[in-house]
Parts: C-alpha cells; sequence; structure tokens
C-alpha cells in the first residue's frame, strides 16, 4: 500500500470497496428472475420491467463519467459514501412500490444515480492506495470478482428471496448490506489528490450523459417500434409524427444521440486546448491497449448481461418456471464466475492480461453455441449446464483481465478520467444487452423458441467481435 499498512488495513479498504462493487453488479441481474413476478404484482408488463433494468444500467452509463470527476472535487471516499447513500435510498424507495412509475424512480434512477458515485471511487481508491503492481493486479481482481458474482449470483440470490420473501424483500436486503458498507467505508483513509481541477465541466457532463442516454435510450425503443419500419404511430403530444409502417423512430433518436456524442468530443478538444479542465482528457486515448480494452469491456459486459436476461425469459416465458427455479438453473454460470475469479490473480503471473481476454471471450462464446445447440423448449435442465458453466467461466476470467489492462496502461494523475470512462463503457454494454435482447424478443412476429434462439445467435455474433478485438491487442512494451 501506499502507506505502507499492513494486511488488516488492507482488508479495510478492500472490503467495503469489493461489496459496494458486488451490491451494483447484483441489482443488474436479480431482477432478471423476478421479471414475471413483479409484473404481476404491480399490474404492469414484461416490457415494462425490462425497460426498468434497462433504465438502471443506462442512468449508471450516462452518468459514471460525471460520477468519477466528482472524485477530484469531492474526493473518493466522500463520492463513495453520498454513493451509497442514495443507493439505499432508492432501494427502500423500490421496496413499497405499487407501479411502475415509482419502481422506476427508486431503482431506475436513484440507485443508478448512486451506483454512478460510488463505482468509479472504487477502482480508483485500489489504483492510488496500492502501488505495488502485484498488490494492486490482486486487489483489482478481487473487486472486478466482486462485479462478476454479482452479476452471477443475482439470478440464484433474486430467486430465493423472491420466491421465499417476495420481490420487495430483494431490495430491503440491500438497504442491510448498504448500511453495513457504509459503515465499513467509515475506516477507508483517502489519500490527499495532489491537485484538485479549478472548475467542473458542466457542459461536458451534460453532453456526455445526454449522448449516451439517447443511443440507448433509442435501443431501447426497437421493441417497441421495431428496427427498420414502425410497427406503431409515433406521436408527440398525441399528434402522429411518425405513421405506422413508416421509418423506425429508432433511429432518430440514435442520430440525436451520435450528434451530441460528437459534440461532447468537439468540446473536450476545445476546452483541452484552452488550457482548462475538461470532463476528462482525450490523452487517455492514446494507448491502443486501453482502447482495444474498453471495446472488449463493452463487449463483454453486454453479452453477459444479454445472456443472463435472454436466459432469465425463456425459463419463466417458455418453460414456465417460478423466480428460484429460474436462479438455480442459472446456479452453473455463478460457479463458473465463482472460480474463474478465486484463480483470476494465479492466471494474470502466469498469463498476459490480452491472453486471458481472448480465453475469456473464446470460452463465453463457445458456451452460447453449446446452448443453442443443446436448449430447448421441452429439453433437460441438464442441456444448461454445459453452456452457462462455460459462460461463467469465461467472464470471471476477462471481466478482471480487461480492467486491470485499461487501469494500467494509465498514469496515476489520470485514474480519475480512465476509470469514469471504464465504467461508463460498461454499463452502457449492460444497457444494450439487455435492449437489444430485449428488442429481438418482443419484436418477434411468432412466439416460442426460435426468438430465443436468434438472441442467442446474435450474442455469439457479439461475442466472436470479442474474440477479434482480444486478437488485435498489442503486445505489453518490454520495461
Amino acid at each position: 500500500m501506499a502507506t505502507g499498512s499492513k494486511s488488516v488495513s488492507a482488508s479495510a479498504v478492500v472490503v467495503p470497496l469489493a461489496l459496494g462493487q458486488f451490491i451494483a453488479s447484483y441489482a443488474a441481474t436479480n431482477m432478471n428472475v423476478a421479471i414475471s413476478t413483479i409484473a404481476d404484482d404491480i399490474g404492469t408488463s414484461v416490457i415494462s420491467i425490462q425497460t426498468a433494468i434497462t433504465l438502471f444500467t443506462l442512468t449508471m452509463a450516462a452518468l459514471m463519467i460525471p460520477g468519477s470527476k466528482l472524485t477530484d472535487f469531492l474526493g473518493r471516499k466522500v463520492c463513495f459514501i453520498a454513493g451509497l447513500v442514495i443507493y439505499g435510498s432508492g432501494a427502500l424507495l423500490s421496496s413499497f412500490a405499487q407501479g411502475i412509475g415509482l419502481l422506476i424512480v427508486g431503482y431506475s434512477l436513484l440507485e443508478g444515480i448512486g451506483s454512478a458515485l460510488l463505482i468509479p471511487p472504487i477502482y480508483i481508491l485500489v489504483t492510488v492506495v496500492f502501488e505495488d503492481v502485484s498488490a494492486r493486479a490482486r486487489n483489482f481482481g478481487i473487486v472486478s470478482g466482486a462485479a462478476g458474482l454479482g452479476a452471477a449470483a443475482g439470478p440464484l440470490l433474486g430467486g430465493l428471496i423472491t420466491s421465499y420473501l417476495g420481490w420487495r424483500a430483494s431490495f430491503l436486503l440491500q438497504v442491510a448490506v448498504i448500511v453495513l458498507i457504509i459503515v465499513l467505508a467509515l475506516r477507508i483513509v483517502d489519500p490527499p489528490i495532489a491537485e484538485r481541477p479549478p472548475h467542473f465541466d458542466v457542459w461536458g457532463a451534460v453532453l456526455s450523459a445526454a449522448g449516451l442516454f439517447f443511443v440507448v435510450f433509442g435501443v431501447l425503443q426497437s421493441s417497441t417500434y421495431g428496427w427498420l419500419k414502425s410497427r406503431e404511430d409515433f406521436t408527440i403530444g398525441g399528434t402522429a409524427v411518425i405513421p405506422k409502417g413508416g421509418m423506425s423512430p429508432v433511429w432518430i433518436y440514435v442520430a440525436i444521440g451520435v450528434v451530441l456524442l460528437a459534440i461532447f468530443f468537439l468540446h473536450l478538444r476545445r476546452v483541452e486546448h484552452a488550457g482548462r479542465a475538461p470532463l476528462f482528457s482525450l490523452k487517455i486515448f492514446r494507448s491502443k491497449a486501453s482502447n482495444l480494452g474498453l471495446v472488449t469491456q463493452v463487449l463483454q459486459w453486454l453479452v453477459m448481461q444479454g445472456a443472463f436476461f435472454v436466459t432469465s425469459v425463456f425459463l419463466q416465458q417458455i418453460r414456465g418456471f417460478n423466480a428460484i427455479e429460474t436462479g438455480l438453473v442459472l446456479v452453473p454460470a455463478t460457479i463458473g464466475i465463482l472460480a474463474s475469479s478465486a484463480l483470476a490473480g494465479r492466471m494474470s503471473r502466469r498469463h498476459s492480461l490480452r491472453r486471458l481476454i481472448r480465453a475469456g471471450f473464446s470460452s463465453t462464446t463457445l458456451g452460447l453455441v453449446l446452448m443453442l445447440v443443446l436448449v430447448r423448449e421441452d429439453s433437460s435442465v441438464w442441456t444448461f449446464t454445459p453452456g452457462l458453466l462455460l459462460m461463467g467461466i469465461g467472464v470471471g476470467v476477462m471481466l478482471t483481465a480487461s480492467v486491470n489492462l485499461v487501469q494500467s496502461s494509465s498514469p496515476e494523475e489520470a485514474q480519475g478520467d480512465i476509470s469514469g470512462v471504464s465504467r461508463s463503457v460498461s454499463n452502457l454494454g449492460s444497457s444494450l444487452g439487455t435492449a437489444l435482447v430485449g428488442s429481438v424478443l418482443a419484436g418477434a412476429a411468432v412466439p416460442g423458441n426460435g426468438p430465443f434462439g436468434i438472441a442467442l445467435i446474435m450474442l455469439v455474433c457479439l461475442g466472436l467481435i470479442g474474440v477479434v478485438t482480444a486478437l488485435l491487442i498489442p503486445k505489453p512494451a518490454r520495461r
């Protein structure tokens, strides 16, 4: 550690950070097994719950970069605890939801905002507290493993709690864990920030958040309007702007988002050239390895969240499984992530990070192929096991490796910037995974096994793109 502290102090830092990452990842997947239960209980549709799940990860993705930058002004520990408080408030509010509106406010917005504040400090603190490279890699492995474990354990824990205590109890459990994390986080010693920026780039924050929001929101609308021709009238203020059969409004939203993001990057360049502090420096994109690592992060979270979502919906809507049965079927993925995350530190000492990312994508893609080949509407539940296990192993291997690759490719003074961008693209991948898979399932003309197969084929293709991207990562420079 930077202060030469003993292992007890190291645990005091890492344990609350890992728990914070676990609970944020858990929140993104535990809802999947309770989709039908929640929809029936509050009188809404599966699509509405999917929208709430997507808006949660979308809120995180849109606000992650501004949230990361705030650590330079308020301090990492302050942002971490503030994020926990907001997150806990959202979970408490969600537990009392009687309709989709309050659920979106509590879960999608407040938990999303809280996550955007608490997640960036996790990775920044690990970087600045642990100066030793091996200690830093080991603790990155713990935190990244907690992220994968939270995502994988979400369906099982969520299923158990929903089946025996009700879905509201799952939110109350999150509140209890948040309180514990806050108590533990009070012991964290935040190293002083060498130089605080003179001002916060408000316009940069607004442009980045708005751009990401419109891109993902547009993809989300594909479940309603379709990708090419609009399935129904697109209305604004009661007026049909695009009639049924016209061009899908999805592309209008996406185009607005792309334009806003282009303006955002032009804004960053202008501010930086003027000698002022932008939301983040464009210098962080000078590393080819880091850039490709960011791409792999988008793809791995997209594939993982998409696979969990399509499997959960298939089990509940086609097989008629309840929440706990759905969670139990997903146990092999949890075991795979646990096993590979536990070995992350040892594997990183024996193999390069790029090799681990390649192996992770290959294993994940093969797992999806096995599910596509073996699983049928009336097949045994054991047909899910090989594919989910391989997918879990692959996810656990590459999550830690890609985070370590991206963070280690940037100097310490740029850790706040790269951490925010890294967490933002990861959550963007999560949002797109749920939205893309949801749009395929919602837009299916024929119900049954077919749409789920199409969704899996799409995820396999994205996994193969991940393999190719990982192959392009250059060898690290010799020291």
